[in-house]
């Protein structure tokens, strides 16, 4: 049996991405760990930092962004294709540049992609989430904040990434261009893992932050609409009142110690329940509306959704 590891990414060190931790996170369980490096400006040093790690499974394959045939954020999931297309083992295992795995769970993933690596209709695995949010102590529990996602897929060619690059699915006799299409689209038949996807996309200092939800817009909406969306904004992001948010008791990655040490922007943070600016722009899970779901969910419905986001049939083995 054979694993491939596999990401996109552009301008990572730039935008405070994690990507050598991400990539050493599942290091010791793949034969090789394949990168879309996209072309990043002259400031950015991801290529120097990739290769930091100097390991022999490590390949890159050097492209080109194009948000002109690729808009509505499918570049991401084209690049993520790119990638894709580079790996050779049985099963794929996709770590986006902010997705970190805790040493504790390797062990039990290589033992569920040997035990249904013969079991065809297992297309894929399922991974929880954790989603932290401001800093290294809270993360996010709101209605709206995706709890599951497909992260391990079977190497087939009619898997693709969709819409853009969060999730899988199987497309017979793709175009290889819209990836949002729905028509002639299948959910992947999936089995659970017991094991987290430690996402780090939402801390950040505020400044940097801030620049990395601009370059996202600029990947989904264009540029001259970001330029109007962020015209007298601050410049920096700010993350609301963290004693709302539910604390982190456990630990993180050790890949991650020397990242969480550079932690330096406490002091720009509200750990109150309080707003310290009224007139913030709320985020989505700020809203009352959603603020009230969040505590149906969790005081009523064990931490059960209402609704939300499933792209998988999940198979019960």
């Amino acid at each position: 049996m054979r694993i491939s590891g596999f990401t996109m990414v552009k301008n990572a060190t730039k935008l405070y991405y994690p990507i050598r931790e991400a990539i050493l996170s599942i290091l010791p369980i793949v034969d090789e760990f394949v990168i879309a490096l996209g072309d990043c400006d002259p400031d950015d040093k991801t290529r120097e930092t990739i290769e930091s790690i100097q390991s022999e499974k490590i390949k890159i394959i050097d492209t080109v962004w194009d948000l002109k045939t690729f808009p509505n954020g499918t570049e991401n999931a084209h690049q993520t294709d790119i990638a894709k297309s580079h790996c050779s083992g049985d099963w794929l295992f996709y770590l986006q540049a902010d997705e970190v795995i805790h040493e504790k769970y390797l062990p039990v993933i290589k033992e569920y992609a040997e035990r249904f690596l013969s079991d065809e209709q297992v297309e894929g695995f399922l991974f929880n989430y954790i989603h932290f949010w401001g800093d290294y102590q809270h993360h996010q529990n709101s209605h709206g904040w995706y709890k599951k996602e497909i992260r391990i897929i079977r190497n087939h060619p009619d898997i693709h990434s969709w819409e853009s690059a969060q999730s899988f699915r199987r497309i017979p006799n793709f175009d290889g261009q819209h990836y949002r299409q729905q028509e002639g689209t299948y959910k992947l038949k999936v089995v659970q893992l017991p094991a987290y996807v430690y996402h780090y996309g939402w801390v950040r200092p505020p400044i940097l932050m801030q620049n990395k939800k601009k370059a996202l817009d600029t990947i989904h909406k264009g540029a001259s609409k970001v330029a109007d969306l962020y015209k007298g904004e601050q410049n920096y992001f700010e993350y609301g009142p963290l004693g709302r948010y539910a604390k982190f008791n456990g630990t993180h990655p050790k890949v991650m110690q020397d990242f969480i040490k550079a932690f330096d922007w406490q002091d720009q943070l509200n750990y109150s329940i309080k707003e310290r600016h009224p007139n913030r722009k709320q985020q989505k899970h700020d809203k009352p509306k959603y603020r009230l779901l969040t505590w149906i969910e969790q005081n009523l419905l064990g931490g059960r959704t209402i609704g939300g986001f499933k792209n998988y049939i999940l198979l019960k083995r």
